[in-house]
């Protein structure tokens, strides 16, 4: 029997989805926008927003970064993981670097 998805979810990710999808009804409520009029635009049912608005995990992302839109807030999605700002990973790169140089070998045949 497979487990629902929402129950893998660690408890911060399902709070996190959760507090999102309630951001977003409210951004819909302060525009004066029904659910069917944010389907419409996204082009989903308005079955799939409403559980977009609940924070459900099953939604795609593509619904998401199409509301986010629709509502104003342009394309937020496309700078979240910038990899200028990821200093882990730019710390990662630095470990990876040679402890000292060596010049590169002729290429045979020339």
């Amino acid at each position: 029997m497979k487990k629902n998805p929402i129950q893998l979810l660690p408890l911060p990710v399902e709070r996190t989805l959760k507090k999102f999808g309630a951001d977003i009804r409210i951004a819909r409520l302060k525009r004066g926008f029904t659910v069917e009029m944010m389907a419409q635009r996204i082009g989903i049912h308005r079955s799939t927003y409403s559980k977009m608005e609940k924070g459900d995990p099953m939604v795609g992302l593509g619904a998401y970064a199409a509301a986010l839109f629709s509502l104003g807030f342009g394309t937020p999605l496309g700078d979240l993981i910038d990899q200028r700002k990821d200093d882990t990973g730019l710390l990662l790169d630095l470990e990876k670097l040679p402890k000292r140089a060596r010049p590169k070998k002729n290429p045979q045949g020339l």
